[in-house]
């Protein structure tokens, strides 16, 4: 199903309606900045202790573990989404058999909608959350305009990535009985791997050079980085450039799933 520019207004509505959807449970507001900021101090407490008497560790000093730590919780807040469990849930009951008789294109409508969510996480949870930080610990916050421009192309990039990897794990529904144990250890896997709980830089050379080369880093390793001054110049470009390359290369092979899906659905249904 083609990009029909005619279309682009249903999926904005798509969006607004995942906004207001949010906004409506506000209950989901207040607890989740509770939350994320219980974490970014229990997190801040435990560096603190970690760092009593040194300098620098993996690279990075601790003012820039503390907003390391702070921004990425509110990331977090901003970029995550439940597009794996919504896609593989209308998978199972069938739901997903009717919007594809609709004219619109299914992923691309879920992934405005996730925007939608993103854009009220960012205004209700990552904004005030990171106001509160700044009121509880000494978060030192990006010097200049060029180091926040950084920080939100790393960001948008990460909620790209983030996105797309929930896509390609609900898709999975499609191929498997029930793969909820799967979205769960992937929710796991994405917080170890992408620097959320520890950066990255703290691992195991050998698993350093590994995890480097995996998508995991641009969702949260490399804004983390951006925002606390410990990546710039030539190195950010790098990573950023990295991030491209795997939004290009899980672009394709979610085009691939969803095609073998389509095939395998029309299969099923005789």
């Amino acid at each position: 199903m083609g990009l029909d520019l005619s279309l682009w207004p249903a999926y904005l509505e798509m969006a607004r309606v995942r906004f207001l959807t949010w906004l409506a449970y506000r209950v989901n507001y207040y607890s989740g900045i509770l939350v994320y900021t219980i974490n970014i101090g229990a997190y801040y407490f435990l560096w603190q202790a970690i760092y009593h008497g040194r300098t620098t560790l993996g690279g990075l000093t601790a003012a820039q573990m503390t907003s390391y730590v702070t921004i990425g919780w509110l990331a977090r807040a901003f970029y995550f989404n439940g597009l794996d469990r919504e896609i593989a849930d209308e998978i199972r009951d069938g739901t997903v058999a009717v919007q594809l008789i609709r004219p619109y294109n299914y992923l691309l409508g879920k992934s405005i909608g996730a925007l939608g969510e993103a854009a009220f996480r960012l205004l209700f949870f990552t904004v005030p959350g990171l106001g509160l930080a700044l009121l509880l610990f000494p978060v030192r916050l990006p010097g200049n305009a060029h180091s926040w421009g950084l920080f939100g192309l790393a960001t948008v990039m990460s909620f790209l990535l983030n996105t797309q990897i929930n896509i390609v794990t609900g898709l999975l529904a499609f191929f498997m009985l029930n793969n909820t144990g799967l979205i769960q250890a992937k929710r796991i896997l994405i917080d170890l791997l992408s620097g959320v709980f520890l950066p990255l830089s703290f691992y195991p050379i050998w698993a350093f050079r590994i995890l480097r080369w995996l998508p995991f880093q641009g969702i949260s390793y490399v804004p983390n980085l951006a925002f606390s001054g410990a990546l710039t110049g030539r190195g950010f470009w790098q990573a950023f450039a990295q991030q491209a390359g795997w939004v290009l290369a899980l672009a394709v092979l979610i085009t691939w799933m969803w095609r073998q899906a389509r095939l395998r659905l029309v299969v099923q249904g005789g």
